[in-house]
């Protein structure tokens, strides 16, 4: 599953695309008047391919408003998104969060990956997840009454600097969510003008129905993420159950897990992908590493090229889970996968 074709070279184009990338770590994140004017728009479609992002990549950057995001995408040249929770529902006024979550996603990925962790680290954990339980109770009781107008505002926001937001992924669906936050996560999804809602897979089929009916009755598609208990039929139920269930497919996660060739499983369920998550893992027998791109056994090439000829359009993913070189942060990183894309597509 190696990417064999001219690995060495592609890497060293995509190195000199962005040899001379600046991080705009001065620019301003106020208002945005001043975003708008601070140049020339985004474009992340490359030769029919939309290239997003999941703004989770940018969780180890100090500020996680709405504002600073957004600057965040714009530095990266992204111009759709898979937004993740916080930046919008902190703008629309929901109580802060007094986890600090740069230091807890590590250990959640850790624990996610049943890995060892410390007696230090579980206890850290511990305190984390006591606090975020009294903290989603407070959202909770928010999200009853959130402006939807707040929402509205941030999608003016991100669509007038030229960035559009596809997907919405607050945590509102899981099994633990009353059917008002349900509503509440989607009529929030459509505020911002997005397409879909995703979440992690809850295994619980129950659930996945009710999402899919309800997301029907709001003209949205419900993404399931999975990890690696991905295989070729771990949607299956889900799609049967309902046309607004689809995938919020890992492909680099699918690889780690041992499953056959990727491309056939794209091909066969292309239109039931609303979106698809794309980083460089290695394979089991390579130890499953998450790689810089272009190090891995993911066939991230191959993949960008089957949806350019297909002319697919759900949109291709950077998800940053690779550990950020010294020196670098996650938005210099985010724009050297967009540019590994945009060679690999030119």
């Amino acid at each position: 599953m190696k990417n064999h074709s001219t690995r060495r070279q592609f890497l060293g184009a995509t190195a000199a695309l962005v040899s001379t990338a600046v991080v705009g770590s001065q620019k301003l994140f106020g208002a945005p008047a001043l975003i708008r004017s601070l140049g020339d728009k985004p474009n992340s479609l490359i030769d029919g391919v939309q290239i997003g992002c999941i703004t989770y990549s940018f969780r180890d950057m100090p500020d996680q408003s709405a504002e600073a995001t957004l600057q965040y995408v714009l530095d990266s040249g992204i111009s759709a998104i898979e937004l993740m929770g916080g930046p919008a529902e902190s703008f629309a006024g929901a109580p802060k969060n007094s986890v600090d979550m740069r230091s807890i996603f590590p250990l959640m990925r850790k624990r996610r990956d049943n890995q060892t962790l410390t007696e230090e680290e579980q206890k850290k954990l511990a305190e984390a997840d006591a606090q975020m339980k009294a903290y989603r109770e407070e959202v909770t009781k928010w999200r009853l009454s959130a402006p939807m107008a707040k929402f509205e505002q941030v999608r003016k926001m991100y669509n007038q600097a030229g960035v559009k937001i596809y997907a919405f992924k607050p945590d509102a669906f899981g099994m633990q969510s009353s059917d008002a936050n349900i509503d509440y996560g989607m009529r929030a999804a459509k505020a911002l003008g997005a397409n879909q809602v995703t979440l992690e897979h809850p295994a619980n089929d129950a659930h996945t129905l009710k999402l899919g009916k309800m997301a029907e009755k709001h003209g949205l598609r419900v993404g399931y993420h999975g990890h690696e208990q991905q295989t070729p039929t771990f949607w299956d139920t889900a799609l049967a159950q309902s046309p607004a269930n689809a995938l919020n497919f890992d492909l680099g996660h699918y690889v780690a897990a041992g499953n056959p060739d990727p491309l056939v499983l794209i091909k066969q369920k292309h239109d039931r992908i609303a979106s698809m998550h794309i980083k460089d893992r290695q394979t089991a027998d390579h130890g499953k590493g998450n790689l810089e791109w272009g190090k891995g056994d993911t066939p991230l090439l191959p993949v960008l090229k089957l949806m350019r000829d297909q002319k697919y359009t759900f949109p291709a993913v950077v998800e940053l889970e690779y550990q950020i070189p010294a020196g670098s942060n996650a938005v210099a990183e985010v724009k050297k996968c967009v540019a590994f894309c945009r060679n690999a597509l030119s």
